[in-house]
This record gives C-alpha cells, structure tokens and sequence, in this order.
C-alpha cells in the first residue's frame, strides 16, 4: 500500500522497520502474483517430532517418583521413561523450563497453628521495638567439636598453592555455646557449658540479667523443652519477657545467622588439641567481633507460613 502511494524501497523499509531487501522481495511478489503472492509459501524443514501433550508427560513424570534404586530423575531416566522421546529433546526442555535436576534445596515448613501471631510477634520487636528495653536472640549452639586435624599450605603440581587439612583427625571432647545476640547493635554474649540442661540456661540467662540490670529484656527463643516452663524463674524477674519463634522457623531468630558466621569464620578448618583451646578461641572470637559488631538490617515485616508438601512441580 505504501509503494502504491509511490513511495520509495528505501524509505518503505525505514518507516517499517526492516531491510531494503525484504520490501523488494515482497513488493516483486506482489507484481509477480498480485495477492496471492502475499500469502505464506510451503516452508522447508523437518516437521515437529514433540510437541505440548509431550512436555505435559515430562512434566507429570517429575511429579512421580523416580525408579527404584534412584534418588532423583535424571535427563536419560526421563527419556528411558518416556520411550519415544530423545534425551536431547528433554535436556533442552528443562532449561527451556529452569528446571535442574541435580541442584537441590533444603527447606523446613512450619506447622505452629499460631504461626502468624507469634511471627508478628518477633519481627515487631525487630522492627519497632520498646522504648528503652533490650531485645536478645537467645540460642544454644550444642557439642562443638574439639578436633585436631594436621593442617598447612600445600603446593600443588601446577604451582599453586592452597590451604588443606587432613582427612584424619581426633576428638577431644565438645563443648555447648550459649549466645545471646543484641539486636540493637548486634554485639554478642557467650558462655560455654558441657550441656545444656534448664539449670545452665537460666545460669546464662542470670548472667544475660547481670549485664543489663534495671531495663526492660524482651528475649526471642526457640521452643526447645528447656526454654520453656520457666515460670517461677520469671516470676523472679518480671522485668524479662520470652517470645518464642513459631515451630521449626529457626531463621526468624537471629542469633542463628550469627552461629552462621561463627562456624564460618571461625570454626572451619580449625584445630584444638584441648575443649579448653577451643574455649578460648571462640571467646577470642567474639571478643574481636564485638569491636565491630553491627546490627543485622531486618527488613521482611511480613512473613508468611508455605507449604511445600505435596505441592506438583508445576505450582512451585
């Protein structure tokens, strides 16, 4: 319709969008053929072998179980599986879909039926907590091994040089962190304990008290036995306050990021020949990280309880 206004290839193709060569090609077609020529011509290639009802199959096969013996589906389990579909075809059907196979992930779901208020709860005191009263994550980070492992830098044939320990190691006995994280500034308070019975709790939860005398302490716990029926210990002290965490949400207290870093930083790849060097270093530890201890930024206010049982993989 343009070239029938008399316009050019040239500008048909710059108002339009596409090369010379195609306005050539189609506006040749036109006079060749008239309208017909405007309609698409048989084109060459081989003719689909899959197609949706196919992708439907693979799909409904990872929703079952893999074979017996197996862990997991693999892409020639999943052709096997299917008969008359190539791997090649499966492989590029799961990228095309980002679905690994190999890659797995972890997850651990709540089943509390007062998650929502006690998760409220929590993150309050994170985000807005009372005037003038201290917040603590409180946890214990139990049978920390003392292992002695021989360690050094090894150098590799090409030159390289990197760190290493041996496969051997022995055992000289655990000892149980307690740590109460302020969530204020993020500084710690730590005492070790062979176990971690409710006598030693409250022996650190005294210790905790002795740190902040005259203030208000809102502490946030997990709901292990010796956390809770500790009435009488409150009734002595009506100036502390537990909040528990709802069932298995162990990343809503924040005192667990910090056993992160801890184990991380400090823990792996160590050696002690003695508990009481593996005391000692941890304390040094903690000492050094107070010095520049920064608050955790907290910042998800909404929270919410997912399911992840029996959900198809299509839903996740």
């Amino acid at each position: 319709m343009l070239a029938a206004e008399g316009r050019s290839t040239r500008s048909i193709a710059e108002e339009v969008g596409v090369q010379p060569r195609i306005v050539s090609n189609w506006r040749r077609r036109f006079a060749d053929h008239g309208l017909g020529g405007l309609k698409d011509r048989p084109r060459a290639g081989k003719k689909r072998i899959y197609d949706q009802a196919t992708n439907k199959r693979i799909l409904a096969l990872l929703d079952k179980p893999p074979p017996q013996g197996y862990a997991r589906w693999t892409g020639p389990l999943l052709a096997k599986a299917l008969g008359d579909v190539d791997v090649q075809y499966v492989w590029r059907f799961l990228r095309e879909h980002k679905i690994d196979l190999a890659r797995r992930k972890s997850w651990c779901e709540s089943n509390d039926p007062a998650f929502v208020a006690k998760a409220a709860d929590v993150v309050g005191l994170y985000i807005d907590p009372p005037a003038r009263a201290i917040v603590l994550c409180v946890d214990e980070k139990p049978s920390i091994q003392a292992l002695e492992r021989a360690q050094g830098y090894l150098k590799l044939p090409n030159g390289r040089a990197l760190t290493g320990q041996s496969h051997d190691y022995k055992r000289h006995g655990t000892t149980t962190l307690f740590a109460a994280l302020e969530v204020a500034t993020g500084r710690i308070i730590a005492a070790h304990s062979k176990r971690r019975r409710r006598v030693e709790f409250l022996g650190f939860m005294n210790s905790v008290l002795a740190t902040f005398p005259d203030r208000q302490l809102h502490v946030i716990l997990d709901n292990l036995s010796t956390h809770k029926k500790n009435e009488r210990w409150l009734k002595r002290h009506p100036n502390v306050h537990f909040h528990f965490i709802p069932t298995r949400s162990s990343w809503l207290n924040q005192v667990e990021t910090w056993f992160s870093i801890l184990q991380g930083q400090s823990l792996n790849g160590a050696s002690f020949t003695t508990v009481e060097q593996l005391q000692e270093h941890i304390d040094a530890f903690v000492e050094a990280y107070n010095e520049t201890a920064e608050p955790f930024a907290w910042t998800k206010k909404k929270v919410h309880q997912r399911r992840f049982k029996n959900r198809r993989i299509t839903q996740l």
